[in-house]
């Protein structure tokens, strides 16, 4: 052992002599020096030429990146935190409708109401060193530009989450190497302003799910919690977060919805199923879930979860919430100007500004996810909507041809009576419900609040009677002429026609107003027209006025330039149920932020219209209209009673058809009618019946939901300043001895400022005659046996009433027993010159009957009782009964024309004379005064 030790140490000491050789240390210096400087030269090449790629890669980041701002805090902070939110719409009392209809839906949710499953979840799939980071990871970085410049099959990509936030909130979706440096730059700013728990909070709000059970994109993950799964984020199950944790890689290819909200077939639901399991898997490998964990979500059967479709509440309630946008936006781009310091006047003016403001409100609509609450009753608009699709009684459809866009061509098709219905809360304005029309998808036209249609008759207490008691030149008990009158300037034919073409004299401003008489009621308005009573339709809300329909008479009776909405005319007749206040209608009763601040909340601004006594007035006329005037029929077909003061209208043709109508509550308006104008008239039921009736379910069907609201217990309560006085049914003053002989003298209301002061001129008193079934003045020369007790309308009266060229006075008198003893100036009838012709007598017992004379003059009959010395025993007016009951003798009859001429006497007749039984044993011998006329006793 220590022989072979020795031998061991000597070949070491050998080994050692060759490095202590001479020309060994000369060969190993050489050696030495040639190495280290090619040592030396291979690091110095090394690190220049480090320095230099260091140098060039510095250079090229910073051309890159040289125009993006230095961004500050709150520079970065507004553009992180500033991702679209929907906004969600409610009905009256918090009752959740539904979204906004928009393109991306989404729901702001803070971090700790997050499943911390689905924080995991997305953190181990999207970013695994999320919490190491400074915003960048570069050996991901350089292996995803080693993948681009290489051209690499394989894509890992290099972005943290915080890229991710900073290209969709900042950046946009370009490839290219100068969007990526502003990236990574960004990226290590935002993550020295922003701490881990704010970047992935914005991060979860930001990112894009794909679709929800209705077929609306959805970002965000509590939009796609609820989506998806209908819950709440902070509610979902481990397999649940892993499923929407694996969608922001490809979205549409991974959601389980289609564009039309239906679930996808089992081969297009596999690769989003797939996905799930890798996310669950990188959960595991990063420690965030056990094994068993593992195993049970992987295993778990997530197609069940799948909630099923959710009808979107554009399709449910498709005019609803197209309104509730129109309305928003038009609230918020006030507001939105006013917080910049710009007034509604400016924006109304400045057309520019309007538009402006309106882009920036319908974003601001889209993105801030705003709580809009509506005025609508959920309820009470649902079973109006069932009453409104069962109703069988519309009409027929017509044909009506159009144009085809496309092809230019004129087809025929078929159009249905429309309708359109609102019901307003008259002390407060809200809209509570309405009837936009039949069918959305035949026609999206709202016909509740944006069709334009002529009023017809509605605008009477509007435009005429309102404004008439108003300025003082009218009554509810004021006289007018319904009579063929030609009030047209450019015409001389008679103008207007009433709908039923007749007259019928001289009525009362209620009763004209109570069945709808047109002439009357343009008279009245021609009277006061030169005091622009449309400047209260104004006052009313009246928005589609124009120059012409302040100085046309047609305006009174509906006939406008363009015409009003039904929203318009329903909210006028507010006015009157609100003591003559006018308050607009309105649906949006606030908005509020996200943050749960109120940045707009309706307020009530009543515009004084009327003196409270002229809308009493204007209230209690309507009350007729349905107590017994064109809407007489509706009252029996409420399931309720109210206090109901109302007024039906008709377009010209018949191309319109309405009734509004209010109680102390409520105003309820109804049109009827053809989109494309067209007659409503049919066989069957009468076209205003339809619509009366259509009213009265409508009304029914939102009483049963809310009876308080509808049928108030209250009645219109009548004013301090209103009276009751007496007045003559002719004029409207006050009654004359003669017109309280006629028993023409009324009693109506008035205003206390109002009331007549001047005695009634209009009858004068006269003698009249009936010649057939007319009557006529009695000539001076007229027997005054035949001659009756009469009044003759003043001819200066009757100028005032209808004007110098009108000349049928005998139109002026109601045909009713009541004004039976007046005459007009004009019903005289001439002598004809000859006595009457003769009539026929007969006797019945002691009754004797004639035959009615053949001149048309005669105005009443004599009888004389005798022969040749004879004595008139009585006289009978024409027109009565031609008969008369007499004593026993000798009678005739002679005829008596006007001017006091008799005709020839009549056949001699006998009265009361028996005559004896005829016996054949008895001859007949002449009458002799001498000898008894009875048969002498045997």
């Amino acid at each position: 052992m220590v022989d072979k030790l020795q031998a061991w140490l000597e070949k070491v000491k050998s080994a050692l002599n060759i490095f202590t050789h001479k020309r060994t240390v000369k060969s190993a210096r050489i050696t030495y020096q040639v190495v280290w400087n090619l040592l030396l030269l291979t690091l110095t090449v090394i690190i220049l030429g480090g320095s230099f790629a260091s140098g060039v890669g510095a250079g090229y980041f910073a051309s890159l990146v040289k125009d993006e701002p230095v961004r500050s805090y709150d520079s970065m902070k507004k553009d992180i935190y500033n991702y679209t939110e929907t906004s969600e719409l409610y009905f009256a009392d918090n009752v959740y409708l539904g979204k906004l209809r928009t393109d991306l839906e989404r729901e702001e949710v803070k971090l700790d109401s997050v499943s911390k499953d689905l924080v995991n979840a997305v953190v181990a799939t999207e970013d695994e060193y999320f919490y190491k980071h400074n915003g960048v990871v570069p050996k991901a970085v350089f292996r995803a530009v080693f993948q681009e410049v290489t051209n690499s099959a394989v894509q890992s990509g290099g972005s943290t989450l915080t890229q991710q936030l900073i290209k969709n909130q900042i950046l946009t979706n370009e490839v290219s190497f100068q969007r990526k440096a502003n990236e990574i730059l960004l990226a290590l700013r935002l993550e020295k302003f922003f701490d881990k728990k704010e970047i992935l909070e914005a991060y979860l709000n930001v990112s894009t799910f794909g679709r929800n059970s209705s077929g609306r994109n959805i970002a965000g993950v509590q939009a796609a919690a609820k989506g998806i799964f209908g819950k709440k984020v902070s509610d979902l199950s481990l397999p649940q977060a892993a499923f929407i944790a694996g969608l922001p890689q490809s979205p549409f290819g991974y959601t389980p919805f289609t564009r039309e909200g239906t679930i996808k077939e089992p081969k297009y639901l596999e690769p989003g199923l797939l996905r799930m399991k890798t996310v669950l898997k990188r959960m595991f490998d990063g420690g965030y879930i056990n094994k068993q964990q593992y195993a049970e979500a992987s295993a778990y059967d997530i197609k069940k979860d799948f909630i099923k479709p959710i009808a979107n509440p554009l399709e449910k309630y498709p005019w609803l919430t197209v309104e509730i946008e129109k309305r928003s936006i038009e609230v918020l781009t006030t507001v939105l100007a006013k917080n910049d310091g710009v007034s509604e006047k400016e924006l109304k003016n400045d057309d520019n500004l309007a538009y402006k403001y309106q882009i920036l409100a319908r974003n601001a609509l889209r993105q801030n996810g705003y709580q809009i609450h509506s005025t609508i009753d959920k309820k009470i608009y649902d079973a109006m909507q069932k009453v409104k699709d069962r109703y069988p009684y519309y009409g027929p459809d017509k044909p009506q041809k159009k144009k085809d866009p496309e092809t230019g061509e004129i087809k025929t098709v078929m159009e249905p009576a429309e309708v359109g219905a609102e019901l307003i809360e008259n002390k407060t304005g809200k809209i509570i419900s309405f009837v936009a029309g039949r069918n959305y998808d035949d026609q999206q036209l709202n016909h509740a609040t944006s069709a334009i249609r002529q009023n017809g008759s509605t605008m009477k207490p509007l435009l005429i009677y309102g404004p008439a008691i108003e300025l003082g030149k009218a009554a509810p008990g004021t006289p007018l002429p319904n009579v063929a009158l030609s009030l047209n300037p450019a015409s001389s034919a008679p103008w207007p026609q009433n709908y039923d073409y007749r007259y019928s004299g001289i009525v009362s401003a209620r009763y004209a107003l109570a069945k709808s008489y047109n002439v009357p009621a343009v008279k009245l308005y021609k009277s006061i027209v030169d005091q622009r009573p449309a400047k209260y339709l104004e006052k009313m809300g009246f928005t589609s006025l124009r120059k012409d329909d302040y100085t046309n008479l047609a305006t009174s009776i509906g006939s406008m330039t363009n015409g009003v909405t039904i929203e318009e005319n329903t909210n006028a007749f507010t006015t009157f149920a609100n003591n003559g206040r006018f308050i607009d209608a309105y649906m949006i009763d606030k908005i509020v932020d996200k943050d749960g601040k109120v940045i707009y909340q309706h307020k009530v601004k009543p515009v004084q219209v009327f003196k409270p006594q002229t809308a009493y007035l204007t209230i209690d006329m309507m009350r007729d209209v349905i107590k017994m005037g064109t809407a007489a029929g509706v009252r029996s077909q409420l399931n309720f009673s109210s206090d109901w003061a109302g007024k039906t209208g008709t377009g010209n043709q018949y191309i319109d058809s309405w009734f509004v109508a209010s109680n102390p509550n409520v105003t309820f308006g109804l049109w009827r009618g053809y989109d494309t104008p067209k007659s409503l008239q049919t066989s069957g039921m009468s076209y205003s019946s339809r619509t009366n009736t259509l009213w009265a379910q409508l009304m029914n069907a939102a009483y049963k939901i809310k009876p308080e609201l509808v049928a108030p217990k209250k009645s219109f309560k009548m004013p301090k300043g209103i009276v009751r006085r007496s007045f003559c049914a002719v004029s409207g003053m006050l009654p004359s001895e003669a017109c309280s002989k006629a028993g023409l003298i009324e009693s109506d209301y008035f205003n206390v400022n109002n009331v007549p002061t001047k005695v009634d001129d209009s009858l004068i008193e006269a003698k009249y005659v009936t010649v057939g079934e007319k009557k006529y003045l009695a000539l001076d020369s007229t027997p005054k046996e035949f001659a009756q007790f009469g009044l003759i309308l003043n001819p200066d009266f009757i100028k005032r009433i209808v004007g110098r060229s009108f000349h049928n006075y005998s139109q002026l008198i109601p045909q009713k027993d009541r004004w039976g003893k007046i005459l007009v100036s004009s019903a005289k009838m001439s002598d004809n010159g000859k006595n009457p012709d003769q009539v026929s007598l007969k006797v019945t017992g002691n009754t004797l009957s004639w035959s009615k004379s053949g001149d048309n003059d005669v105005v009443g009959y004599r009888v004389y009782q005798g022969g040749v010395i004879s004595k008139k025993v009585g006289s009978v007016v024409n027109g009565s009964k031609r008969s008369l009951k007499v004593g026993n003798g000798s009678f005739y009859v002679t005829a008596v024309d006007i001017a006091g001429k008799e005709s020839a006497p009549s056949n001699l007749v006998e009265a009361g004379v028996k005559k004896p039984p005829k016996d054949p044993n008895i001859p007949v011998v002449p009458n002799d005064p001498n000898v008894p006329t009875e048969p002498t006793t045997p």
